[in-house]
């Protein structure tokens, strides 16, 4: 059985159907990770689709998830007369003059099926529509792909090829061979590899663009996620001081207010701020920046400074002088937001095996096999980095799994709610995600103070995470619209 699996695709509803049963029972798609190895898979990823239906292989022989000949005691094999399919092939459907066959539906709904517990498969013709409706969708993303010129060339073809012996503990000739003897066509195999490298290519490349995320986006979701209490408002405020000695007479004072406001309307008439607080403001301490006192806690300006802002839009120049003790100030409001206040968060050092479902390895078998490298660990007849080493197909791989400290939210919910849970030294039961099936330890646990800028990364990843999906979707309905698509279906009665 040979492992083709890479990073894993989105889809959802096309045309009003849900595909989300087709979706979670074909998580494999033969690219990308192949050729980017460093990434650690269940950390969060702009631009990696969650799941879809995964191109059924046209080989003679039906081979499927578990529909497959015997590998290391990891696959099964089923009767499934070829000629089913064989006889009864026509077209049904066309996608910009390239056809699909009911060849094409059959295996794919196959392969469908056995990833899919019996008790939640649909009925078989609400299943094929699920399953055309995805083939379409990615016949239309690769003529996509093809009109802007994207291309996978033989260098990186054979690097993947190269990449799924490796997974598979085979050379490149033993994995032809191997194909040959599941019935699977070489050059076949890598032209469906072909196109699961573009595809990827190809969503990674014009769906994240689509997200928009701003910094009230990312303020409401740190309030929420933490709480109010967690944020407190800061400013940004730029000031002109004319200063007014103790002791002054009031003809002093006068003179000075008079030099103040002579300021403030230079400054409201579009006079330059930085400017005019390099030449008329008597705070050394902020002359030389033009006047900004940098971003400060409301808590940390004064009173003054704080009741005359609330009033100001960004931007926005005071309209009236102020009055403190020190003197007379012309403010301006550069800007405000919602700062994190001292805060601790759960940081954790955990590490992984990631082995990924293909058309030939499905994931209850991967489950298993988990299961037993788990027992393994626990007794004491391997060690965890030894055997995240030898199996583990993420980039972590060669550093024993070791992902080092993660922020919370950096990785996939699925991932991090098991960590959550668990305790140092313990080791997971097999958790599958998007990514994979992990088998994970957590090594340590520690609490350390937030870093306001990390926590908003981590806060602008999640909300990309959340929109992935919807922006995914959309984009997939404008590519089909695009496309030239004709139905046919009929033949068998005709």
């Amino acid at each position: 059985m040979i492992d083709t699996n890479g990073a894993s695709r989105r889809s959802g509803r096309r045309s009003g159907r849900h595909l989300s049963l087709v979706a979670a029972a074909a998580l494999a798609i033969l690219a990308t990770t192949v050729a980017t190895t460093g990434q650690a898979q269940g950390l969060k990823r702009s631009g990696s689709p969650k799941n879809a239906a995964s191109a059924a292989d046209p080989s003679t022989r039906l081979v499927v998830p578990g529909f497959g000949s015997e590998v290391s005691g990891m696959s099964r094999t089923i009767d499934t007369p070829v000629s089913d399919v064989r006889t009864a092939d026509y077209i049904v459907a066309v996608v910009n003059q390239e056809p699909i066959t009911n060849s094409d539906v059959t295996l794919r709904m196959l392969r469908v099926l056995q990833e899919t517990p019996a008790d939640k498969q649909p009925p078989r013709e609400e299943l094929r529509a699920q399953v055309l409706d995805t083939l379409i969708e990615e016949r239309s993303q690769l003529a996509r792909a093809s009109e802007m010129g994207m291309r996978v060339d033989e260098v990186d073809l054979d690097r993947a090829v190269e990449s799924i012996a490796a997974q598979n503990e085979l050379s490149v000739p033993q994995l032809k061979q191997r194909l040959a003897q599941d019935g699977q066509d070489y050059e076949r195999f890598r032209r469906m590899l072909r196109e699961r490298i573009m595809l990827d290519r190809l969503r990674e490349r014009e769906v994240p663009p689509r997200i928009k995320i701003t910094e009230s986006d990312i303020d409401g979701y740190i309030s929420e996620q933490l709480g109010q209490a967690a944020t407190e408002r800061e400013l940004s405020v730029a000031q002109i001081l004319v200063s007014v000695k103790d002791g002054a007479s009031e003809a002093e004072v006068a003179q000075r207010k008079a030099r103040a406001e002579e300021v403030l309307a230079k400054a409201r008439s579009g006079g330059d701020f930085i400017k005019l607080a390099h030449d008329y403001s008597d705070d050394a301490t902020t002359r030389e920046a033009g006047g900004e006192l940098g971003w400060k806690a409301t808590s940390q300006l004064p009173d003054l400074f704080v009741g005359a802002a609330t009033t100001l839009k960004p931007g926005d120049i005071g309209p009236v002088v102020l009055r403190s003790g020190a003197g007379f100030h012309v403010i301006k409001l550069i800007d405000r937001r919602d700062a994190i206040k001292g805060y601790a968060v759960v940081q954790h050092h955990a590490r992984h095996i990631l082995i990924r479902p293909t058309p030939q390895l499905p994931q209850r078998v991967i489950v298993d096999k988990l299961g037993e490298l788990r027992q393994l660990i626990l007794g004491g007849q391997a060690s965890f980095a030894q055997l995240a080493r030898q199996y583990s197909q993420d980039g972590s791989a060669t550093k024993g799994g070791d992902l080092g400290w993660s922020q919370p939210g950096q990785f996939v919910p699925e991932f991090q709610q098991v960590l959550d849970r668990m305790q140092p030294g313990q080791i997971s039961q097999p958790v599958t995600t998007r990514f994979g099936v992990h088998l994970i330890q957590l090594l340590e646990r520690r609490d350390v103070p937030v870093d306001p800028k990390q926590l908003r990364d981590n806060a602008r990843n999640a909300l990309r995470e959340q929109r992935f999906e919807a922006a995914y979707q959309e984009w997939a309905r404008d590519i089909r619209a695009q496309a030239y698509v004709e139905i046919r279906e009929a033949q068998p009665g005709r």
